[in-house]
């Protein structure tokens, strides 16, 4: 994981450097397995987050703000109790284990000092947030451990607090270069560099094995007889002196193509190489803070558009369905002159053909006179077996022009729907969603329940299209869905500003502002080119082709649906999506 021991040890320092001295003014518990305290110093008024989440378990300054329930848990309450107005004296890190001890000195109920601690041990789904006394007595926690849970150590209130149990590992306190230099040489030759920094340096979690390797020897997958060992352990030696002295170089990493979060580190990560954009940071805290909003919103954002995405999807296929029948059906019709041939032949041989027979052959004066054999149906009369393949015919007739129209139907549909689902993937924020949803309401593919009141009007709270200066200060609107293309292609716009949207490509309206001059520099264009590509359901492919055109040349036709434009007069460039 990237909250590991040396960022741990880079958090304590942050803290030491910054609340030492600090008076904790509020406390509040916004989730049951999170402690938020506010802390009054010199310099300014911090937010400390003590998170004991079993997969988001961490210790650091915040500037998130949370929702808190109407009534505080007993915690909470507890720790108003006892610490409101005390002072942090000390913020500590056993070993370089992940847990912070945070000792405050507060008054006794009857008016003495004394000093009460709150342990944040970071394990996992075994992380916890435990509320001592000065004799290590348990007053209460976040989780409470019995028995049941564990046989190694019990987390109750009453119970005498046990450090969790020691790891057989070096700490950087305890690193001697010889020390280590003669474990290293023990090693069997065919032992991995990361393996063995990770079984032999406490702290140390799998990112920072591998980058360490990775800075090292150019990759991350090498074994100890490839390398120099006096070479590696020196070089291992400086990274545990700059740890020592508090060298660290917090960064935040984020996958490059769709911006996700991917780690965070006190050191800095260079073992992506090209798939990531790694953003140097000021702070440790500032790094794990950004590190875990991002995904935080990511993640509620992609439960938030579950079901519309499954509505949406479940359209598609029906589309998709839809189309395949119809197709069928168009390439049966399409042989449909035979019948008519058939009934044609029968007609004119009318004299020739006799009640109960079950075929006849006769001359084709279609197909210069070449015999053809009727199949015919003995229980009819000769008239209604001509009449049949009249009917097929008619049939056929019909069953193409209705596919053809339901067709062009299912395609319009179908392109529509994969639009909304690009601006959903694209959409940053519940209001994006909450635009989405009312526009698919409007569309009738999801059913409104309940009264509703049409004399009310909706506050007029719909977001607005991203902004983007090019690299020659024009100004590029993209917009965020459908309803926002047509407002910015159809109500926004001037005639003279420059339009943009990928070729055949679900993806957003992008717009070049020209201040009427109708021309915009080729720099711009591509810039604004490679935002449509970005913005569009090609956005990982490399070379995307991007129409553009003044918008006095585009047009949105009667009835169309949301989005959906034709222009002329255009022309096209090829781009690699990306962000300006």
């Amino acid at each position: 994981m990237s909250y590991d021991g040396f960022v741990t040890r880079s958090v304590v320092h942050e803290l030491n450097q910054k609340l030492l001295g600090g008076k904790i003014d509020k406390i509040y518990q916004p989730e049951s397995d999170e402690i938020i305290l506010n802390v009054r110093t010199f310099e300014g008024n911090y937010r400390l987050l003590l998170s004991a989440s079993a997969s988001n378990a961490r210790v650091h300054l915040t500037n998130t703000k949370k929702e808190n329930p109407m009534t505080p848990p007993m915690l909470c309450m507890l720790m108003r109790k006892h610490l409101s107005g005390g002072r942090i004296t000390a913020v500590s890190q056993p070993g370089c284990d992940r847990v912070v001890r945070i000792d405050i000195e507060c008054l006794s109920e009857l008016g003495d000092l004394e000093t009460k601690s709150i342990i944040t041990e970071i394990m996992g789904r075994h992380s916890n947030i435990i509320f001592i006394d000065d004799s290590n007595k348990i007053l209460d926690s976040a989780k409470h451990v019995d028995f049941t849970v564990s046989k190694v150590r019990q987390i109750l209130p009453g119970f005498i607090y046990e450090a969790p149990p020691p790891q057989n590992k070096l700490t950087p306190d305890d690193f001697e270069l010889v020390g280590f230099m003669n474990e290293f040489s023990r090693q069997d030759p065919d032992t991995l560099l990361d393996k063995f920094l990770l079984e032999h340096i406490m702290g140390m979690s799998p990112l920072v094995a591998r980058e360490l390797v990775y800075k090292f020897a150019g990759h991350t997958k090498i074994t100890k007889s490839e390398v120099d060992d006096a070479e590696f352990v020196t070089f291992i030696g400086s990274f545990i002196d700059d740890m020592k002295s508090a060298r660290f170089t917090p960064c935040v990493v984020y996958e490059k193509q769709s911006g996700k979060p991917m780690s965070f580190s006190c050191v800095s990560l260079e073992q992506y190489g090209d798939i990531a954009d790694v953003k140097p940071k000021d702070s440790i805290s500032e790094s794990i803070d950004e590190y875990y909003v991002t995904r935080s919103m990511r993640e509620s954002m992609r439960q938030r558009s579950a079901d519309i995405l499954k509505l949406v999807n479940n359209n598609i296929d029906r589309c998709a369905k839809k189309l395949a029948m119809h197709r069928e059906n168009l390439e049966k019709s399409k042989n449909r002159d035979k019948y008519k041939i058939k009934g044609d032949l029968l007609t004119a041989n009318m004299h020739r053909v006799k009640y109960g027979m079950d075929s006849i052959t006769v001359e084709n004066f279609y197909d210069d006179n070449n015999e053809i054999k009727i199949s015919l149906d003995p229980t009819i009369s000769p008239a209604q077996n001509a009449q049949k393949f009249y009917k097929r015919y008619n049939k056929a007739k019909v069953t193409e022009k209705f596919a053809t129209e339901q067709i062009a139907e299912a395609e319009e549909e179908l392109a529509y729907l994969e639009t909304v689902l690009e601006s959903i993937r694209n959409a940053e924020t519940p209001r994006d969603l909450s635009e989405i949803k009312q526009e698919l309401r409007e569309q009738g593919y999801i059913k409104t329940t309940g009264p509703t009141n049409k004399k009310k009007k909706p506050k007029n709270t719909a977001s607005k299209p991203m902004r983007f200066t090019s690299s020659d200060g024009y100004e590029i609107l993209v917009g965020r869905n459908n309803k926002q293309n047509d407002e910015l292609t159809i109500r926004m716009s001037y005639s003279t500003d420059i339009w943009l949207h990928t070729k055949e490509i679900p993806g957003s309206h992008v717009l070049i502002r020209t201040e009427g001059t109708g021309e915009a520099p080729d720099q711009t264009i591509l810039e604004a080119a490679r935002l449509a590509a970005y913005y569009s359901k090609a956005r990982e492919s490399a070379q995307v082709p991007v129409d553009y055109t003044r918008v006095k040349n585009v047009k949105k036709p009667n009835g169309a649906k949301p989005g959906f434009v034709i222009y002329e007069k255009n022309r096209t460039v090829y781009v690699e999506p990306s962000l300006i």
